[in-house]
């Protein structure tokens, strides 16, 4: 096992934790029990305690088995941003013995269709905001509609988004609160699916990675303990929740601690920055374009920020100059980590008392990691490049009705079973791993992975476009953004940049939406006819 690190441990942690054999369930039952008067969540100044938060989460999984027939181990797709209905839907649906399917509330019809027909789910709880871009979708035979006002109990003057405070005539979702119906008692256990998030890959459909309980306890239990926090931190969940960090950071593992949630369904830095300072917020963790937008606020030294005591975040790192401003401004530094969906969330973090600046960190509780050669998967020494690869009780079971790429996923290295990352990087003398390259074909924007085949495949159905190539562009705000080498069928040359940029607006989630067109008379290809995407990529690199 690699023992690097141990060196830089954080003092006062144990180099190995044992996580609870229990489903994340009783996360929230223990707390209730314990602190039933706490606050759970604040919701743009409404509050909800635990106690009442298990009373709708169970409320909501008695509907889903006696009305919607949902069963043990069925998949049922969460389609909302972040709010209450989220964090209630989601445990409702573990306390009913289902699946969590987690989906992105930019997505559209055309991309929706392949997470129901894939994870054959019949149930959806979706927000009243984007239920109709899912009511077309064959095969879903019940969809609850949550409406977020329904959750501002509390005048407020804080800028709500205009979608949250909205109204909206599908009450099902209160109707099922009202309903009250007692779930059966809870029968999954650690080594059941819990949660099934989905991630995409070189062959452009999206893959669910299947997370059981007890891969999901891995890095719920540890994570903010590893930060520093307990029952009394407040923690910002500004990070939208359908995605492993989000979800993770700003739900599960404050749900474990019994510590506050000050949920935001929109990034807001005005309204982060007020909340911090009327909630008391002490715990936060953002991604990098979330940081840049929030210290570039002229309004920023208005606010009293003096109560946040722990800042990190991942997804892509945190550029030297803005860690500085951050210190300056602040006072903390930004403890940065990384991790995948197939990890749920981190396989490395940087020790809090010890971090270091564009640096994934060091392997996480019970995590055995290492960098391997490209070849012949042989371990390498410090600072050389190759793929990572990690083995710890967080990495999930493999992808859904995917054996074959499942099997493709890992490696039996030093007679053990390792997930590979596909991303390539290496490690320093003190045990901290750097992040350099991707081995895989995806663009990070803004924190949103995008998957070129996956974006190139939808391009093909605009009636104007021959071909298309998908690249990565470098973008000073988003990290990267989404280009496309497009060749325009003969009769249909008058198309412009904007044409085919609106046309995808439509059809496809805002992040993977190509920002920059070019038109080419012919993309490069193999002689077997194989676009060759690397050297377009190479291309724009250049640039």
């Amino acid at each position: 096992m690699f023992t690097r690190h141990f060196a830089h441990w954080p003092p006062g942690r144990p180099r190995t934790l044992e996580v609870p054999r229990e489903t994340v369930v009783h996360n929230l039952e223990a707390v209730a029990a314990r602190s039933p008067d706490s606050v759970a969540i604040d919701y743009y100044g409404s509050r909800m305690t635990y106690a009442a938060l298990k009373r709708e989460v169970e409320a909501i999984a008695g509907f889903l088995q006696q009305r919607c027939g949902v069963r043990k181990g069925d998949r049922v797709l969460l389609y909302l941003q972040n709010s209450p209905q989220f964090i209630i839907g989601y445990y409702g649906i573990l306390r009913a013995d289902a699946v969590v399917v987690p989906v992105n509330p930019m997505n559209r019809t055309e991309e929706l269709r392949h997470y129901v027909s894939d994870s054959d789910a019949a149930v959806a709880i979706a927000g009243h905001d984007v239920v109709a871009q899912l009511r077309p979708v064959a095969g879903l035979k019940h969809i609850l509609v949550a409406v977020y006002s329904d959750y501002l109990t509390q005048a407020t003057d804080l800028p709500v988004p205009d979608f949250v405070r909205a109204s909206h005539e599908d009450d099902s979702w209160k109707r099922a609160i009202q309903a009250g119906l007692a779930p059966s008692p809870h029968g999954a256990g650690p080594e059941d699916l819990s949660v099934m998030p989905y991630t995409s890959g070189t062959t452009g459909k999206p893959k669910g990675c299947m997370h059981t309980h007890s891969s999901l306890q891995a890095t719920t239990v540890p994570y903010l303990q590893w930060r520093g926090a307990d029952d009394h931190s407040v923690v910002l969940a500004a990070l939208p929740m359908f995605h492993v960090t989000g979800m993770q950071t700003g739900m599960n593992a404050p749900i474990y601690l019994g510590a506050t949630i000050v949920l935001l369904s929109r990034w807001d830095r005005d309204c982060a920055s007020m909340q911090i300072q009327r909630a008391k917020v002490t715990n936060w963790s953002a991604i990098t374009t979330m940081m840049i937008d929030f210290l570039s606020n002229p309004r920023l030294k208005e606010y009293d920020l003096s109560s946040l005591k722990v800042l990190g975040g991942g997804g892509a790192a945190m550029p030297e100059a803005l860690a500085k401003k951050l210190e300056d401004e602040i006072g903390l530094a930004f403890v940065e980590g990384y991790g995948l969906s197939e990890t749920m969330a981190p396989t490395h973090i940087n020790p809090p008392h010890r971090p270091k600046r564009q640096c994934g960190g060091i392997p996480f509780y019970n995590t055995d990691a290492r960098v391997v050669d490209l070849q012949d998967f042989h371990d390498l020494a410090p600072h050389e490049v190759g793929e990572i690869i990690v083995r710890g009780p967080q990495v999930f079971r493999g992808y859904w009705k995917q054996p074959q790429a499942t099997e493709e996923a890992f490696i039996l290295h030093d007679g053990e079973r390792f997930f590979r990352t596909g991303d390539l990087g290496y490690y320093d003398e003190e045990g901290y791993f750097f992040i350099t390259d991707r081995l895989k074909r995806m663009i990070n924007a803004a924190g949103f992975k995008v998957w070129p085949a996956e974006v190139e495949a939808m391009l093909y159905a605009h009636p104007a476009i021959q071909e298309a190539c998908v690249v990565g562009a470098r973008d000073a705000y988003r990290g990267e953004t989404v280009k496309a080498y497009v060749v325009l069928k003969k009769d249909r040359r008058d198309a412009t940049a904007e044409d085919v940029v609106a046309w995808a607006r439509e059809k496809m989630a805002a992040f993977k939406v190509p920002r920059l067109i070019e038109f080419v008379d012919a993309l490069p290809k193999t002689a077997t006819g194989k676009i060759l995407w690397r050297e377009l990529q190479e291309r724009e690199n250049r640039k």
